[in-house]
């Protein structure tokens, strides 16, 4: 079962989103996980139903929250190596402590999916990608929140946009705008093995004034801004 982080994570929405933000999310969501459609897959599209009827319900007021239990590592958790989607996109290093007390600097290559097996000597883990409600991952695509100016979503236009991969320059039109969408091909993961090149969807959200840290932090991190 979800909770709320995990279920933003699967709608690729960040905190506070309003319900239209919500509805739009699942739209997009459900289409490309429904099981009659190309790359649909039911666990995921299961998923996605449960992740917007939770976050559609309001938090409950007045309710004790209990610390969550504590849960017992087992040898399979050891095996589980979680890295973020940069990580996946890029390949890099990462430092593993294991249970003897050993210390292991494994090198990721680029392309790497949840799922895959990768040897580090003689250990061997299972890579588990771990996204937020800024960049996460489907299948081989990237998904990036991208805040912008209402009027760029009316009106469309070319902008410069500034996302944790770097800087990219889309063209926006009306349509995109009213759906909330734009895909760039083959600006996914990589082809890696038997896996093919994903896309970059750059899921569109309407700029607006707050005081929430977190939400100041996801608009410097995705400010847009008419390119000249």
């Amino acid at each position: 079962m979800l909770d709320r982080k995990q279920a933003r994570a699967v709608l690729g929405v960040a905190s506070g989103a309003a319900p239209a933000e919500l509805r739009r999310a699942f739209r997009e969501a459900a289409k490309g996980a429904h099981p009659d459609r190309p790359g649909g897959d039911a666990e995921r599209f299961r998923q996605v139903v449960e992740a917007y009827r939770l976050l559609s319900e309001p938090i409950p007021t007045g309710t004790i929250i209990q610390p969550p239990a504590t849960v017992r590592k087992t040898a399979q958790d050891d095996r589980i190596l979680p890295i973020t989607p940069l990580l996946s996109l890029n390949g890099g290093v990462v430092l593993r402590e294991t249970t003897d007390g050993r210390s292991l600097k494994i090198t990721l290559p680029a392309g790497l999916r949840s799922g895959d097996l990768l040897r580090a000597g003689a250990d061997m883990f299972e890579i588990a990608v771990r996204g937020d409600a800024q960049i996460m991952i489907r299948g081989h695509d990237l998904w990036v929140t991208t805040p912008l100016h209402p009027h760029v979503l009316a009106q469309g236009g070319r902008v410069a946009v500034d996302t944790p991969l770097g800087r990219r320059v889309v063209w926006i039109t009306k349509k995109a705008g009213e759906r909330g969408l734009v895909r760039l091909a083959g600006q996914g993961l990589p082809a890696r093995g038997d896996h093919p090149q994903g896309h970059l969807f750059l899921r569109l959200t309407e700029q607006t004034r707050t005081t929430d840290t977190a939400t100041r932090t996801l608009r410097r991190r995705f400010a847009a801004a008419w390119a000249a």
